[in-house]
């Protein structure tokens, strides 16, 4: 049976390692794996690879179309190094998926350093008649955790544990 979101277009089925996702233009995949699931994002710049891991967080939880950007928060991060950065940063929107209870959708970074990011995101109070929670997601490990550049372009892979 095909899955549904395919049929609405947002989800394109890619390989047998995972499916890829197209949210406004940029591509992310997600990842199987036994115990967790995790994503690969790709992009041209380290700050849209940071705005897109975002975006790919939230569609494991929620589906990011029904998310209307009604409100902006800053949304900041820091770590030891890049990876860290990485993890820290996606545990800080998913505290406000979890924690807040804010479904954010549209990522701006402001600022990016090897220890630190800054960022605006929009979204809105999570309303359980509108945003159906696909996955409950505990936290953003390290385990597999990758960044590369490559052919001028930015990957990461990231586990979730769920």
């Amino acid at each position: 049976m095909p899955d549904p979101l395919c049929r609405r277009g947002i989800v394109r089925p890619h390989h047998r390692h995972g499916r890829a996702i197209v949210v406004e233009g940029l591509m992310f995949e997600i990842l199987e794996h036994t115990a967790d699931i995790g994503f690969r994002v790709r992009a041209e710049t380290l700050e849209e690879l940071f705005q897109e891991s975002a975006r790919a967080l939230v569609s494991v939880v929620l589906d990011p179309e029904d998310i209307e950007p009604r409100e902006t928060r800053p949304v900041a991060a820091s770590g030891e190094d890049r990876d860290s950065l990485l993890v820290n940063w996606l545990n800080e929107v998913l505290y406000y998926l979890d924690g807040a209870r804010i479904a954010l959708r549209d990522f701006h970074v402001e600022s990016l350093a090897e220890t630190r990011i800054a960022a605006r995101a929009s979204g809105e109070p999570i309303d359980p008649s509108r945003h159906r929670m696909k996955l409950i997601v505990k936290g953003v490990t390290y385990h597999q955790l990758r960044i590369w550049r490559d052919r001028g372009m930015w990957s990461a892979e990231v586990f979730l544990d769920i």
